[in-house]
């Protein structure tokens, strides 16, 4: 379906890049079950976005801690178009656990009428939307020479459950009830009218933190719910950066011990270390590489060009968790 028809068919909210299909949602209780992972040490990387350089930084910085495990929570293909980029990304990530994201959900099928999936809110320019639709169309693209990936994609689950010391970590995308949800996202956990949904899906899901991605924007807030310290972590994207004047990455690193480095700020929840970790990729090289497929007047250079070279209008104050 194509966006024009889309628009003919559905009200705005429902416009392909816009809207979030029923197969992406799950309740909050599917969280309530026995660990899919174990580890005194998790890193949790979603929006890696294609960027090669990230991914190997990432692993430098995990295998630096022996034990450690990485995890993936979505969205680790956007950027990586050509052929070659694509599968290095898949080969290398599909070595770890991990779980889809709306983009890999939507380039492991054929065209859903979501576009890109992400279920931008209404503050997100039908411009930029636009753009994201025509990104994710070029990935399927890519995609289609790779049918073996797409059917592994196709089979991802939705969320994951880790066990990290004595915390139980729920592994969502989105929120705790959409791949693609934005209930984790900063202005939402800092709404005090958000707090009931908050609080419910804590008590629902039965788990200390949530680690999340989606937004595109870091967040790391600590709750007291039922008499306990409760955490959500959004990492933002592991593949782009996320402050202004920055050209870093970060990771969401859950451990029973303190981060031996990187550490840009984080909290304690579940009787463990809940931590935004920067992931000190090679820019000039991502930069490049991102030129060479995505240049001046491409969907991806519009939308995200600015951010790569200098980061969003966005401060790590906002990010961290304000002071106890």
């Amino acid at each position: 379906m194509n966006a024009r028809l889309a628009q003919a068919r559905f009200g705005a909210e429902d416009r392909p890049g816009r809207s979030c299909p029923v197969e992406y949602r799950y309740p909050p209780s599917s969280l309530d079950r026995n660990p899919d992972l174990e580890a005194e040490t998790l890193y949790v990387a979603g929006g890696l976005y294609g960027n090669v350089e990230a991914l190997e930084r990432l692993l430098e910085i995990v295998a630096a801690e022996p034990g450690a495990l990485l995890a993936f929570n979505g969205d680790f293909h956007w950027f990586d178009a050509a052929p070659a980029d694509f599968e290095r990304i898949e080969a290398l990530v599909a070595r770890h656990p991990r779980l889809r994201g709306n983009v890999e959900t939507e380039i492991a099928g054929e065209d859903s009428g979501a576009g890109c999936g992400c279920a931008y809110p209404s503050d997100v320019a039908d411009a930029e939307v636009e753009r994201s639709n025509e990104i994710l169309d070029r990935l399927r693209e890519t995609a289609r020479a790779f049918p073996g990936r797409r059917e592994a994609l196709a089979t991802l689950p939705m969320n994951l459950v880790a066990l990290v010391g004595s915390a139980r970590v729920g592994l969502v995308h989105g929120d705790a009830s959409s791949l693609a949800g934005w209930g984790f996202a900063h202005d939402r956990l800092d709404n005090p009218g958000h707090r009931r949904w908050i609080e419910s899906v804590f008590a629902a899901a039965r788990v200390d933190v949530f680690a999340s991605s989606h937004t595109c924007l870091p967040v790391m807030r600590r709750y007291a719910v039922e008499g306990r310290a409760v955490a959500v972590a959004n990492n933002g994207a592991a593949g782009m950066p996320n402050f202004r004047g920055s050209r870093q990455g970060i990771v969401t690193r859950l451990s029973v011990r303190p981060a031996p480095r990187g550490l840009l700020y984080g909290t304690r929840a579940g009787g463990i270390h809940v931590d935004a970790i920067a992931v000190d990729y090679d820019a000039e090289a991502f930069r490049r590489r991102f030129l060479a497929q995505w240049p001046e007047g491409s969907p991806a250079h519009d939308s995200y060009f600015r951010r790569i070279e200098s980061g969003p209008a966005f401060d790590c104050t906002l990010a961290a968790p304000p002071a106890p």
